[in-house]
C-alpha cells in the first residue's frame, strides 16, 4: 500500500509541471524552415563556416530566435548571436549556444 502511495505522489510531482506550463499558454510553436530561420542560417553560412556549421536556428510564430548547438569560442557565439539579430523580423534572440573549444 505504502509503494502504490509513493508511485502516485511521484507521478503527480512529474505531471504537475507540465500541466501548469500548459495551462499558462506559454508554449512554442516553432516554424520550420521560415524564412527569418533560412535568411539567419544564410548569414551565418557566409561567416566562418568552419565555427558556426554546428549552431541551430529555430523560430517561433512570434519572432523568438533560440540559437542553440556549439561554438569554438565566446566571439563565434556573439557572432551568431549578432547575425540573427540583425534579420528583419527577429523579436528576440535566446542564445542557448554552448562555448567548446
Amino acid at each position: 500500500m505504502k509503494s502504490k502511495l509513493i508511485s502516485v505522489v511521484v507521478a503527480a510531482a512529474f505531471a504537475l509541471p507540465v500541466s501548469g506550463y500548459a495551462a499558462d499558454g506559454k508554449t512554442r510553436t516553432f516554424v520550420k524552415d521560415s524564412v527569418i530561420t533560412t535568411k539567419i542560417k544564410a548569414e551565418l553560412a557566409k561567416e566562418k563556416p568552419s565555427t558556426l556549421a554546428k549552431v541551430s536556428v529555430d523560430t517561433d510564430n512570434a519572432g523568438v530566435v533560440v540559437l542553440s548547438g556549439s561554438a569554438k569560442t565566446q566571439a563565434d557565439k556573439e557572432k551568431a548571436e549578432t547575425v540573427a539579430r540583425g534579420i528583419k523580423g527577429v523579436a528576440t534572440v535566446e542564445n542557448n549556444i554552448e562555448i567548446r573549444p
